[in-house]
């Protein structure tokens, strides 16, 4: 009995309070405590690590009404309403029955599969007729008496409910399956010994406050209770940001650290700032559909030449396009500028306007460039952003994915300092060995592609491309011919290697288990 007294006053308040009712669900539990359900599954915890009682766990699947299904439980299916329409005129044409029946396309769309399906209409010359008897159209269907019959267990289903589930599961929102997870409480026979015996503890004092320090009486002759500072406790998760913010914030403080300056802009970019302003042929399979976003809105010119020259913020810069720097860029594509011959083609000043998700951070670049003030050269920028590509989703392929971008802008600049400013960036990202190959970009020249050398896998991987910007960019952008280093490697590929993540999803899932287990980013 010492042993059960012992754990008796080392119960919290909590755990006494759902002793009386520990052979029922957790729900009565709740209710009869007045505790709310995460508590007393908290308590229910710490019982069990005294061994109080045991918890197991079942699962099992339940089947209800969704959003969709409780409308159609009220109005009917929508093949029902088309049913008792067609009972009616017996025969309609089909835009005539659909707006009769005041279906939507996708609903009118499914009540005739599901109709034609039991050969209870007839579809000919763009007419639909009834076929079915007076009988079967008054009958009730296996889908209505399924949805009348939710909630229901899945495992419980019968043949003719489990089909009629099926004929749901291509209809949206009409039934929707959750797990719901049980929670078996057995008291043990210390457990039992507990219950009985502790209503004759009476009152315990939780903690030592100034309060009852101040008066004897308030602590004298009482019980303080016990705390078994070995007993095992449940794992608390601190809060922390994502792995993927980590990276970037720990990669934003590697170029601040180098003297750089960060650019920022929208994600909606102009075609201009993103192609036309970086020497990309309006011609070129880049800006096809297959590769790029584009929305149904457009760029606008300013209506006088009042913005001219006028500094605007990242998100102006976005959408308004000065007309001298589009009377420049469009030389720059038709006749070329410092010698060059252009891409000799009509440039299309309407394809430039349209609005797009930006492909890769360089436009960022380029809305620096074309409003950077002269007297702020020598300058050094960089941006770290979301990109988007219409790509198919794959482990190793994403429609939207991080680059890291950034430009060094002064005269007399060499291809050795572009280089340099390449090395140790990547090595203060935890990459020892780096090698550059050349490679080909439309607005730099020369240009470079970045590997990095895996010691455990013993293999070069890729991470992205760099150069120096050809006058074609730099002159329309600039005014002049000056020397920009520039580069844009993938910054994901970096956050995969050292995460080691096989699968480029594992990045968007919010999985919060294995967020908690993510390791923090201390290259």
């Amino acid at each position: 009995m010492a042993s059960a007294g012992k754990v008796i006053e080392s119960l919290s308040p909590n755990e006494r309070k759902i002793l009386p009712y520990l052979k029922e669900n957790v729900e009565e539990i709740a209710r009869n405590s007045g505790l709310d359900k995460t508590s007393v599954l908290r308590a229910l915890e710490y019982l069990g690590n005294k061994n109080l009682i045991t918890l197991s766990h079942s699962k099992k699947k339940i089947v209800e009404i969704g959003v969709n299904g409780a409308l159609y439980k009220k109005k009917g299916l929508p093949e029902r309403r088309l049913l008792n329409l067609l009972g009616e005129k017996k025969i309609l044409k089909l835009g005539e029955a659909q707006k009769q029946s005041s279906l939507s396309d996708d609903e009118f769309k499914a009540s005739i599969g599901a109709l034609k399906k039991k050969a209870l209409i007839e579809i000919k010359n763009e007419k639909i007729s009834l076929t079915g008897s007076i009988s079967e159209i008054s009958k009730k269907t296996i889908e209505e008496k399924f949805i009348e019959s939710l909630p229901a267990d899945y495992d419980s289903l019968t043949p003719e409910q489990m089909y009629a589930l099926k004929s749901f599961e291509r209809r949206k929102d009409i039934i929707q399956i959750r797990e719901e997870e049980k929670v078996i409480i057995n008291v043990t026979k210390l457990g039992e010994e507990i219950i009985k015996s502790e209503k004759n503890i009476g009152e315990l004092i939780e903690s030592v406050t100034p309060q009852i320090l101040e008066k004897e009486s308030a602590w004298k002759g009482k019980k303080f209770r016990r705390y078994d500072v070995t007993s095992p406790l449940p794992s608390i998760n601190g809060g922390k940001r994502h792995f993927v913010n980590q990276a970037t914030d720990y990669a934003r403080r590697v170029w601040t650290e180098m003297g750089f300056k960060e650019m920022s802009g929208n994600m909606l970019q102009s075609s201009f700032w993103v192609f036309d302003a970086l020497f990309t042929a309006q011609d070129h399979p880049v800006r096809e559909m297959q590769d790029t976003f584009f929305t149904n809105r457009k760029a606008e010119l300013p209506s006088n030449f009042a913005n001219a020259g006028k500094k605007l913020d990242s998100n102006e810069r976005s959408w308004e396009l000065d007309k001298k720097l589009v009377k420049a860029v469009k030389e720059s594509h038709e006749k070329g500028v410092d010698g060059s011959r252009g891409w000799r083609y009509e440039w299309n000043e309407e394809e430039a306007k349209r609005l797009v998700l930006r492909t890769h951070t360089t436009c960022i670049s380029s809305n620096t460039l074309a409003n950077l003030d002269k007297k702020d050269i020598p300058a050094k920028f960089f941006a770290i952003g979301k990109c988007f590509r219409n790509e198919t989703v794959d482990w190793s392929h994403g429609f939207e994915f991080n680059q890291s971008e950034g430009i060094v802008v002064a005269p007399n600049l060499s291809f050795r300092n572009l280089l340099g400013y390449l090395q140790e960036f990547f090595k203060k990202m935890g990459f020892e060995k780096i090698r550059f190959r050349p490679s080909y970009f439309p607005y730099t020249e020369p240009s470079v592609e970045i590997d990095v050398w895996h010691p455990e896998k013993k293999i070069w991987f890729e991470l992205g491309g760099a150069g120096i910007f050809r006058p074609e960019v730099t002159i329309p952008l600039l005014g002049e011919k000056m020397t920009v280093l520039a580069w844009g490697p993938g910054f994901d590929r970096m956050i995969m290697d050292y995460y080691n993540i096989k699968d480029l999803r594992e990045m968007y899932k919010n999985d919060i288990s294995q967020l908690r287990k993510m390791k923090f980013w201390m290259k």
